[in-house]
């Protein structure tokens, strides 16, 4: 699925959890302390998932800027 950044953004908070889990790839995973970080990839951006105890925390949206350098 292709959608841009600004589109994703515009979404309910609880559309792009669930965009994210389902389209996204995920990058990368990883704990510190008791915070458990999820990076998903989607088009041509990023979102982060933050857990607590397998309950989300918090979530950051990243344009993925490479993505437009020539």
């Amino acid at each position: 699925m292709t959608i841009s950044f600004y589109d994703f953004k515009n979404l309910p908070d609880y559309e792009q959890i669930e965009m994210a889990k389902k389209e996204g790839h995920i990058r990368e995973q990883r704990t510190v302390n008791e915070l458990k970080f999820v990076l998903y990839e989607i088009s041509c951006f990023s979102v982060e998932i933050i857990y607590k105890q397998d309950r989300m925390t918090g979530m950051n949206v990243f344009e993925n800027k490479a993505a437009y350098a020539i």
